[in-house]
């Protein structure tokens, strides 16, 4: 885990000085090791300092900084048959190599095409960037769930694992890297290509019961390739529906589960995870937190999850909690549940779009919503895990399990236009499992309200007598004062 940068000059100047400026921009994502390569050499340091001042010089550079997630994360970039690598992710299941070894290896003396190869066959969550003489060939996993942004100015083409990194060399255009897309970057910009991405598969004629026990299967598989290499690992736990899924079946694959929930004082939610994970007899950490505390990380979340997005604001500080709770129990992985809301209908909205639109609009919406979770969700619950040395592994963004699931009728997920519980298939999963009725049959409430953080950010801005929107706008400028707020 860590960061990755990579940079092209685009008048053949040396961009050497352009990477270690990104790398510093990111060490709040790996400090174990840094390094730095040119398409011919490599070389890795403790420091970013002992990397500046040394005798290196190119127009294509890469760059990384390394946390140690695993015992055998190794400081990166390393060479290969005439290129050199930077990866930032994990390979599902584990390689017997380190993730960055098992990617040079299979790419071989053409890591153009093979680079290609990679996406199509390998699942994980990753993004890579390869140095090959006046180019850098760069990629992210079909899913997105790892960050990875793009920009171009009047001297360089990069890309990044996060935006401030791009920010930096005055890339005002940043732009998030599309999913299971390679992209050749050179000094005339950035030509993408698509290699695998998530297509709507055709509709199955399934029954409920079939379709429960081989979604069970899926995810339980899905479950077992995410802590193949673990012996602990967090659950982000609300006592919901999808928390309790992901939290049962990663105990019934061996691992210790520490269930980890938050909440603001005084929510009632607090309570029934209580009682959800005494129900599922497992170990739960449940930290309750003020207005106060609302108000004193709200910058630190929007300079981490660089957006003054309201909704994603709410999200993040109830989730950066989670992660830096995570950090403190000595887990390095954190699982969550992300992804089946999207999948199955859990949100609210698509009663609307039943109403007014009918059924294959719903289909449609659950597609689209699942292929845009990259933007809306998974960069910035990673960035902001990242920033406490988690990492986070998400068993329903699985290729298998997406592509049953999104080909599943809708009669499986939402019976009618007034189904408030929908989800009917993955409450089925949860009642084969063993799952407690009243934990399976719980209604969907979204984290921003369930831990009470959008209720009081909107106390403080009310206090402030600005709008939600306005009061966030207003923070994040003070973050960011130098740039420009069209990234709302």
């Amino acid at each position: 885990m860590g960061a990755i940068v990579a940079a092209v000059n685009r008048k053949g100047e040396n961009a050497v000085p352009t990477v270690v400026a990104m790398l510093k921009e990111l060490t709040h994502r790996g400090v174990d090791a840094h390094g730095v390569a040119t398409p011919n050499s490599a070389t890795t340091a403790k420091s970013i300092e002992e990397i500046a001042v040394k005798n290196i010089s190119s127009s294509v550079v890469l760059g990384h900084n390394l946390s140690r997630i695993l015992p055998r994360d190794q400081p990166q970039p390393v060479q290969g048959d005439g290129f050199t690598l930077v990866l930032e992710g994990r390979l599902f299941p584990s390689p017997n190599l380190s993730e960055v070894d098992n990617i040079a290896e299979k790419l071989g003396p053409n890591p153009q095409r093979n680079a290609s190869h990679i996406i199509e066959k390998l699942e994980g969550s990753y993004a890579f960037a390869i140095a090959v003489s006046n180019k850098i060939i760069a990629g992210r996993d079909m899913f997105g769930t790892n960050p990875l942004y793009y920009g171009v100015n009047d001297t360089i083409s990069a890309v990044a694992s996060e935006r401030k990194a791009l920010w930096t060399l005055g890339i005002k255009n940043v732009k998030s890297f599309p999913p299971g897309h390679v992209a050749v970057v050179n000094a005339q910009g950035f030509s993408f290509k698509p290699i695998k991405t998530i297509a709507q598969p055709p509709q199955e004629d399934v029954d409920m019961e079939t379709a429960a026990k081989r979604l069970q299967d899926l995810l339980l598989e899905s479950t077992r390739k995410r802590v193949s290499n673990l012996q602990k690992a967090a659950v982000a736990f609300s006592g919901g529906l999808d928390s309790s899924v992901i939290a049962v079946l990663a105990k019934n694959c061996g691992v210790n589960v520490q269930l980890v929930s938050i909440g603001l004082e005084n929510q009632p939610e607090v309570d029934f995870a209580e009682t959800a994970a005494e129900a599922l007899e497992l170990p739960l950490h449940l930290y309750t937190y003020t207005m106060s505390d609302v108000e004193q990380i709200l910058p630190k979340v929007l300079w981490l999850i660089e957006e003054p997005d309201t909704v994603k604001a709410s999200i993040a500080i109830p989730f950066y909690w989670t992660a830096e709770n995570t950090s403190k129990l000595r887990c390095n992985v954190l699982l969550a549940g992300q992804g089946g809301d999207e999948l199955f209908g859990g949100y609210q909205r698509y009663l609307g779009d039943y109403a007014q639109l009918g059924v294959e609009a719903v289909q449609k919406a659950l597609y689209r919503d699942v292929a845009k979770s990259y933007e809306t969700n998974f960069q910035r619950d990673n960035q902001v895990c990242s920033f406490h040395k988690v990492e986070l592994r998400l068993p329903f963004v699985d290729r298998d399990f997406v592509h049953f699931s999104l080909g599943l009728p809708l009669s499986l997920k939402i019976e009618s236009a007034e189904d408030r519980l929908r989800k009917r298939v993955l409450r089925q999963l949860a009642q084969n499992l063993g799952i407690p009725m009243f934990i399976a049959n719980k209604t969907k409430k979204a984290i921003q309200y369930t831990t009470g953080v959008n209720k009081n950010l909107q106390k403080l801005a009310k206090r402030k007598g600005l709008t939600l929107r306005k009061y966030v706008e207003k923070i994040f400028r003070k973050v960011y004062p130098s740039l420009e707020l069209s990234v709302s």
